[in-house]
């Protein structure tokens, strides 16, 4: 974090220093979990439903907090505000606004869409890390907390500031560009998630566009050409368009896409006279697009094309639980992907889990959860990925819970599970000791990452060996 004192913190914040010298600095970035803090670092106290922030500030002062950030006194040195999370952003604008105004080579690239959003952000930050100092958010921290606590991640030599943000109404992504203004906006499509708050796909666009019109006429849009409605948002922004996609019409194109045994895909980009050839380590032939949308932004900012290539080609991790690979017991293959679903994700990982099956002749089982936030369309998106199953022939599919049952109406045979251990005892009766890929997908809040870990602590244990008689142990959520 850029050094403030808290007399410019309360200066910036509306907000008065108690218990305090004034001129004490903050060093170190701004964290909500007193067990995070660093020497030096900020902590920002906020009331939740279940715990009280401010209750915290002793543990972290003795963590080594130069001072607490609330809505009341502490204790603790304490730069008290009216609202916190106002504060939070107004801090987090100041220190950006400073480091712009002092020439730097800062720039800032932001990363929006209704699917890929994280796993882009996650792809781009690699091949920028590559190239100068880079900070990005952590996991999917994309909202008016989350960004405003990356942005105060940014030292003295920070070049590239990657910031994802989300959006759960209309405004939401232009209050984040207040906080951070973006010299590369990045829109990746416009799909069906979060139909339920946002009630239409229209919508969604208008509110996703928000990202291009924040940009400034030195700006960069990076669109994808393949989606009509994030094209459109090229009449939405005075910085320069940069397109990326399959057809021939993109700036970045990116075409030949394959799939190894492991459902890793190569692909060729190509620009102008350019092409590079890229063989990815992650599961999911989605993982295409994703890539052409971090090599046309790294482009946008000065990058070449083959040093591009190179960096997607070394990613072999992204964020925890999305589409992660791992081999339990020799044959078996656990894709798990439960941190979140929509309709297009839920496709693109039951495509990967048939086209891995059809490759290698083992027996495809789909454990499948609950997609949220999708309102009046829920019954009809959920019945929509039970008849995908069928379509591609998916040999098991295991239904966890009552708020799926439309995709057990839609499929054959389906093998209905109340809860996670149902769901984890299902699978094993499935698989026995047979060749077999296992998919595990949900929204978040149907939380089957825990039938993944249950899964991979009894196979690794050997507790699915026919009548061994180990009892089962469920993971930790």
């Amino acid at each position: 974090m850029i050094a403030m004192s808290l007399a410019q913190i309360a200066q910036v914040t509306g907000g008065r220093v108690v218990n305090a010298d004034p001129t004490i600095e903050v060093t170190a970035p701004a964290v909500i979990d007193s067990r995070e803090v660093q020497p030096g670092g900020l902590f920002v106290a906020f009331v939740g439903e279940r715990a009280d922030g401010h209750d915290f500030a002793a543990a972290a002062m003795a963590n080594g907090a130069a001072a607490v950030m609330g809505s009341r006194e502490t204790t603790a040195p304490t730069v008290v505000v009216d609202d916190v999370q106002i504060a939070l952003g107004a801090v987090a604008r100041d220190v950006l606004e400073r480091r712009r105004a002092g020439g730097s080579a800062l720039r800032v690239l932001a990363v929006t869409g209704s699917q890929g959003k994280t796993s882009t952000k996650d792809l781009l930050a690699h091949v920028l890390a590559g190239k100068a100092p880079t900070v990005a958010t952590a996991g999917s921290f994309n909202n008016e907390i989350g960004l405003p606590l990356t942005v105060l991640r940014t030292g003295p030599d920070t070049e590239f500031l990657l910031l994802e943000m989300g959006a759960r109404g209309r405004g939401h992504i232009r209050d984040l560009c207040a906080i951070a203004t973006p010299d590369v906006s990045v829109v990746l499509n416009v799909g069906r998630a979060h139909l339920g708050e946002f009630g239409s796909q229209e919508a969604i666009a208008a509110a996703k566009g928000e990202l291009v019109e924040a940009l400034g006429v030195d700006g960069v849009a990076v669109l994808n050409a393949d989606d009509a409605m994030v094209h459109a948002m090229a009449q939405r922004t005075q910085g320069r368009v940069v397109t990326f996609g399959q057809g021939g019409t993109a700036d970045l194109r990116y075409t030949d896409v394959h799939l190894d045994d492991l459902g890793r895909p190569s692909l060729t980009l190509s620009t102008g006279e350019q092409s590079v050839r890229v063989a990815m380590g992650l599961v999911g032939a989605h993982h295409a697009v994703n890539a052409a949308a971090a090599a046309a932004a790294a482009l946008a900012v000065g990058l070449d094309l083959a040093s591009i290539g190179d960096a997607l080609a070394q990613v072999r991790g992204l964020s925890k639980w999305r589409m992660e690979l791992t081999e339990p017991r020799p044959g078996l293959r656990l894709i798990n992907d439960s941190y979140n679903a929509n309709p297009d994700s839920m496709a693109a990982a039951l495509q990967t889990l048939a086209e891995m099956g059809r490759r290698t002749g083992a027996r495809t089982i789909a454990v499948l959860g609950e997609m949220r936030e999708l309102g009046e369309a829920s019954w009809t998106e959920h019945q929509a990925v039970g008849e995908l199953t069928r379509t591609l022939g998916i040999d098991t599919v295991v239904v966890v819970g009552e708020a799926a049952e439309g995709i057990a109406s839609m499929c054959d045979s389906p093998r209905r599970a109340p809860d996670v251990d149902a769901a984890v005892a299902v699978v094993r009766e499935d698989v026995g000791s047979a060749a077999a890929i296992v998919l595990v997908k949900a929204s978040r809040g149907a939380a089957l990452d825990r039938v993944a870990a249950a899964l991979t602590e009894g196979f690794a244990s050997g507790a699915n060996r026919p009548g061994d008689g180990t009892e089962r142990r469920e993971g930790q959520a």
